[in-house]
């Protein structure tokens, strides 16, 4: 997977990425990043890319013909037009299934919008994808950026040391992951349930999956509409007074 990004700020992408996980993904090639400052490509002797809006109104708007070079330069040696993903919280709410669907891809090309936001002409010519990351207005799209690159990262093949990691993350089947314990058993009189250490695997994967439905009823009912749920998980959910019609 290698990542592409159009941002001002390219030293707070390199920064953001190059640790833990997504570090180590990058050191052992992974995962590939390549930040791009839009600054760059911007013919102004003084580097500017942005300016007043047609129309009057506060803040500034990134200018197209930079943006436009700066993609053109990225794309120039590929096959195919790659999947270019602008932050907005005008867009699709990123979730894990988008994650998922984002992994498949080969390269992708993030546009880390800033001011009152970025020229509609280049947004029509190059952007395939319109994604937020939740209803609030932050001071650039670099964040949200790399929220959605850490989350598409975990699932590229080879990325977590223990491949089952994923898997069984929370919004797997689209419920919340099981709680977790570890050393001590005991801890300011609160213990491990004895479940954890049976040692009966068959037993301990019930449980697991027990606990992920009985936390998603409580935080997140939602997610059970679309969830993938057997029958045992139906029968287990109604003893806690879920029904199908909430």
């Amino acid at each position: 997977m290698i990542f592409h990004v159009l941002t001002l700020f390219p030293d707070m992408i390199r920064d953001g990425l190059n640790t833990s996980v997504t570090g180590r993904a990058l050191a052992s090639g992974r995962i590939q990043l390549n930040a791009v400052n839009i600054r760059d490509y911007s013919k102004d002797k003084h580097k500017h890319v942005d300016d007043y809006p047609y129309g009057g109104g506060a803040g500034m708007v990134m200018q197209p013909e930079p943006i436009a070079l700066a993609y053109e330069d990225i794309v120039k040696d590929m096959e195919k037009r790659p999947r270019v993903i602008y932050v907005t919280p005008q867009g699709s709410v990123f979730n894990q299934s988008m994650a998922e669907e984002l992994a498949k891809e080969e390269e992708l090309v993030f546009l880390c919008g800033h001011y009152e936001g970025v020229d509609e002409r280049i947004l029509e010519e190059i952007v395939t994808d319109y994604v937020s990351i939740g209803d609030y207005v932050l001071t650039g799209g670099e964040l949200p950026a790399l929220v959605m690159m850490d989350a598409i990262s975990r699932l590229v093949p080879g990325v977590l040391n223990n491949e089952d990691s994923a898997e069984f993350e929370s919004f797997h089947d689209n419920l919340l992951e099981h709680p977790h314990y570890t050393r001590p058993v005991e801890y300011r009189g609160s213990r491990v349930p004895d479940v954890l250490l049976s040692g009966h695997h068959g037993n301990i994967d019930r449980w697991r999956r027990e606990q992920s439905l009985k936390r998603t009823l409580e935080r997140r009912p939602d997610l059970l509409e679309t969830a993938e749920l057997t029958e045992k998980d139906v029968e287990y959910l109604r003893t806690l007074g879920w029904t199908k019609d909430k």
